[in-house]
């Protein structure tokens, strides 16, 4: 897993500008440089605020996900309640008002069990993943004038099928599974939780 005798070079950011502010990101057009071969190039960064996704397990251990019209595919996306960080928002409070926003769920415990980088090629924001145990239905949703969705309760299992045969195809869900996994091994055998 190498390049032979080269090592990598970090490449210096010489300019920033923004070229387009939409609603949920920014358009920022990078100059850069790199440090040996002095070779520049623009790339054009989204500029997002943090993101955050949130696995709800309920007391009869089951998954609180929602299914909702995504603008890019055009299509409904079966995937974990969601949302944007406000600017300087615990993840975790976050999580625990997207998942109360999106389905009026709220749970006993919540607990910030990893963080990714949505898309590093293209995105500078990070997607945190949070856990809520004990997640309970305590009034109806509370969703913006942009979305579209509907609560669907499933056994774990089932989400994890659905996820393995692409009737689950979220990136970011798939993640939150992948950092789920041992949390639900303890929370099936009762090990806490």
């Amino acid at each position: 897993m190498g390049n032979g005798n080269r090592s990598l070079s970090r490449w210096e950011v010489l300019k920033r500008d923004y070229c387009l502010d939409c609603r949920v990101f920014s358009v920022m057009r990078k100059r850069f440089r790199h440090p040996v071969r002095r070779q520049e190039s623009d790339f054009f960064v989204l500029d997002a605020p943090a993101w955050v996704n949130v696995i709800a397990v309920t007391g009869d251990l089951r998954l609180v996900l929602v299914r909702q019209f995504r603008y890019g595919t055009e299509d409904f996306s079966l995937e974990i309640p969601g949302g944007m960080a406000d600017s300087g928002e615990d993840p975790v409070k976050a999580g625990m008002r997207e998942l109360r926003e999106e389905t009026g769920y709220v749970g006993r415990t919540a607990t910030e069990i990893g963080v990714v980088h949505p898309n590093p090629a293209i995105q500078n924001n990070r997607c945190h993943l949070v856990l809520i145990e004990g997640a309970r239905k305590e009034k109806e949703i509370d969703w913006d004038s942009h979305e579209e969705l509907e609560t669907v309760i499933l056994d774990v299992e089932e989400a994890f099928s659905l996820a393995r045969e692409g009737g689950i195809t979220h990136s970011l869900v798939i993640d939150a599974f992948f950092f789920f996994l041992p949390h639900w091994e303890r929370i099936r055998d009762g090990d806490g939780g």
